[in-house]
């Protein structure tokens, strides 16, 4: 089969959420007892801790961490199909702008969009503390807009607190 590699690309990024959200959908009939939300949440803090692994392969702590942390934060999320870009900000601060996320969509059409934004903050917000325990820096992130909170995009602020 002769299938655009763009195609297959774009297919497998919607795999990979699927299997999430039946992941999700399992986990929960084994344990009913379980919290969606907690559950969620303890995932997206596992891969905020392997996600941080991954960045400090590419950051150089004698650069301004803050530029660093949000261009590989909208990276990965431009790899997984999102549209998100860097913004810089004053000093050594910058934004990420998640314009659209397909997370977003399917959380909404699964009618628990109340998971969303906390699970993203989850992940990242674990990735920024395990990399200030790898690096002993103080970078902070803080969500000032999002999509599931009624707003145009899912905005993010970085910087590094002296």
């Amino acid at each position: 089969m002769d299938i655009p590699l763009e195609t297959r690309f774009k297919v497998l990024c919607e795999i990979v959420r699927a299997q999430h959200f039946a992941w999700r959908e399992a986990a929960l009939a084994m344990a009913p007892d379980l919290d969606p939300q907690e559950l969620g949440d303890k995932m997206w803090e596992i891969t905020g801790v392997q996600t941080a692994k991954a960045y400090l392969k590419r950051l150089d702590p004698d650069k301004a961490l803050a530029p660093q942390v949000a261009n590989s934060i909208a990276w990965s999320s431009v790899c997984m199909g999102e549209d998100a870009a860097v913004e810089k900000g004053e000093g050594d601060e910058a934004f990420v702008r998640h314009g659209d996320c397909p997370w977003y969509h399917w959380h909404k059409r699964l009618d628990i969009l109340s998971e969303d934004q906390p699970g993203c903050d989850a992940w990242f917000f674990t990735a920024v503390a395990e990399i200030n325990k790898a690096l002993g820096t103080n970078i902070k992130i803080e969500t000032q807009c999002s999509l599931p909170a009624g707003g145009d995009c899912c905005l993010r602020r970085i910087w590094v607190e002296q």
